[in-house]
């Protein structure tokens, strides 16, 4: 199996350990002062994955069709699952914030999939490259505050509302990137859509 092929996957599978630790830490025997640094150390494998497959992809010639589904399908498995889980626990997130994500991706992904069958190839657009960095970095940010609760350093209450805001801001600059995803489209769409391509 191809290098590229098996870091995109190795994304996919940590994910469910993450959610498993997080949300389960104390039967595995893992203290609330641990658990923030294995899944920070969780997240920066998968975040490296990411940056590593479609550079050697590109690099050692193994773009393959599989890749090129698999690779932003991953994405949105890691960051959604995280996100999700993050409802639950000690982070508390309002599930509504989360939902954005998730129906902003799939609207998107099914856009493109209904386009490609279509005969159009709806390219990415940098916002969707910036919303990327935006999420990961909110899952960043969350984690480094529960390091902070964990040691006393911060209350509950003041990592929940950090959390909160982070998410909030992250799912804003998603609605933005999604609407300028499809003005952007706008006209390859329409044609998609109605046949006169």
């Amino acid at each position: 199996m191809q290098i590229a092929l098996i870091l995109t996957l190795t994304r996919i599978v940590l994910s469910p350990i993450f959610i498993v630790l997080y949300l389960f830490h104390e039967p595995w025997g893992i203290s609330l002062q641990w658990l923030p640094f294995i899944l920070l150390l969780i997240l920066g494998i998968s975040e490296l994955t990411d940056l590593l497959d479609g550079y050697l992809a590109r690099k050692l010639n193994q773009v393959t069709e599989l890749g090129k589904v698999l690779d932003p399908m991953a994405d949105s498995i890691t960051r959604l699952s995280i996100f999700f889980a993050f409802t639950k626990g000690i982070v508390g997130l309002p599930i509504v914030l989360v939902l954005v994500f998730f129906y902003r991706d799939s609207f998107i992904s099914t856009l493109r999939t209904v386009c490609a069958l279509r005969g159009v190839a709806l390219s990415a657009r940098i916002s969707g490259k910036i919303k990327a960095v935006i999420q990961g970095l909110t899952m960043l940010v969350i984690l480094v505050a529960m390091a902070f609760y964990a040691f006393d350093k911060i209350t509950l209450v003041d990592f929940q509302k950090l959390s909160f805001y982070t998410v909030l801001i992250a799912a804003l600059y998603t609605l933005v990137s999604g609407a300028e995803y499809l003005w952007a489209h706008k006209n390859v769409i329409k044609k998609a859509w109605s046949g006169t391509l």
